[in-house]
């Protein structure tokens, strides 16, 4: 049963009323209000300087079936240098946050999410939006973190091994004792790939490098490292396979994807997954596109049949709508992960500040792994 209400005195009460308008402005400002992170923004094309750290306000709202992810650590993939170049077209105009990958922790969830809840410990593949300390994705972009992979191997493992196991297996059809030459083997994806092929039996891997990195790849599983700077890796693979390869991944483009077409043997497969010939110092060069695009490769239909050879195009920022797709690849990727047979190599690791000096050496190819982990602390 209810109390009679109290009567008071008419100063007390207006004291009252007066203090509660403030009191209540206080409590109820929204933390969405309030809510601030930093976020690296391209601000246009052009150099290391259009890339900026900026503090944005406002929490991001959540859609139906997304989940709030705090940012723990964030990938650099070869495609973000070509997006502030503006050679990347799967990444909107600026001013745009890049970012194609990350690690965190989920801390909110939208509606109609069930798989995921607060606290799970989470890695992303987005189009873009990644290189800021929180982030609204959808639920399905997410991918729980095994036991015992950091943050910063989490970060650095989508992009890469997705790519190379699609490529290897999806396309390729990897299988034993066959040879697989891998352009750019010290970078993330030709880790990548080059620890996949590793997982069949007697495959061959002829990897290409500058020299000072040679140890390194060769540890990782290279078969035959090529200094590319020096040699004509074509005419070092003919040395030792004088019939050709049965795959090679090409992120090239222009006239060495014609060198890969005719050093495949029948039955041979060629994959081509980027143009890195247009990228020719800090700003985009209008020469080495050129360059590019004039020496772009094109056959014809009887070529190949005659040929008995296979040319295959991959993008993966052109599957993000694929998500049951890629949901079975990283399935499959993990558990290869957890099976100790795996493991993303991190060269080294930055702050959001230094920023520019990690992109800057990543482009100079100063550190060893194309990927490196920006890490938000």
């Amino acid at each position: 049963m209810s109390e009679p209400p109290k009567t008071e005195s008419a100063p007390a009460a207006a004291a009252e009323a007066a203090a509660t308008p403030a009191a209540t402005t206080a409590e109820k400002v929204p933390e969405e209000e309030t809510f601030t992170y930093r976020a690296l923004v391209l601000t246009g094309y052009g150099g290391y300087d259009k890339v900026k750290l900026q503090v944005k306000k406002g929490k991001p709202a959540l859609k139906a079936g997304e989940v709030l992810v705090r940012v723990k650590a964030c990938g650099l993939n070869f495609a973000d240098l070509m997006a502030r170049q503006g050679l990347y077209d799967r990444l909107p105009s600026p001013p745009v946050t890049p970012g194609m990958e990350c690690s965190g922790v989920v801390e909110a969830v939208g509606e109609e999410v069930t798989d995921r809840k607060v606290g799970d410990r989470v890695m992303v593949l987005n189009r873009f939006g990644l290189w800021q300390e929180v982030a609204a994705v959808p639920a399905s972009h997410t991918f729980l973190i095994p036991e015992g992979m950091s943050f910063e191997e989490a970060a650095a493992l989508p992009v890469n091994y997705i790519t190379a196991y699609m490529m290897l297996f999806d396309f390729g059809n990897l299988r034993p004792n066959q040879s697989v030459l891998v352009h750019a083997a010290a970078g993330g994806v030709g880790i990548a790939a080059t620890q996949l092929c590793k997982t069949v039996k007697d495959v061959t891997v002829f990897g290409t490098a500058s020299a000072s990195k040679h140890e390194t790849i060769s540890q990782g599983g290279v078969t035959h490292a090529i200094d590319y700077r020096t040699k004509d890796y074509v005419e070092e693979v003919r040395k030792i396979s004088p019939k050709g390869l049965d795959i090679i991944l090409d992120p090239l483009g222009g006239s060495d994807t014609h060198k890969a077409y005719n050093l495949l043997k029948p039955m041979g497969k060629l994959i081509t997954y980027g143009a890195a010939n247009m990228l020719a110092g800090q700003k985009k060069n209008l020469i080495a596109v050129a360059k590019n695009w004039y020496h772009q490769f094109s056959i014809h239909t009887l070529s190949l049949i005659q040929g008995n050879k296979s040319v295959c195009g991959f993008h993966l920022g052109y599957l993000d709508g694929e998500t049951e797709l890629i949901s079975q690849v990283m399935s499959t990727v993990l558990d290869l992960y957890k099976q100790g047979k795996i493991k993303p190599r991190i060269d080294s690791t930055w702050h959001l500040e230094q920023v520019r000096v990690s992109v800057s050496s990543f482009m100079l190819r100063i550190i060893i792994c194309l990927v490196c982990g920006l890490c938000l602390g």
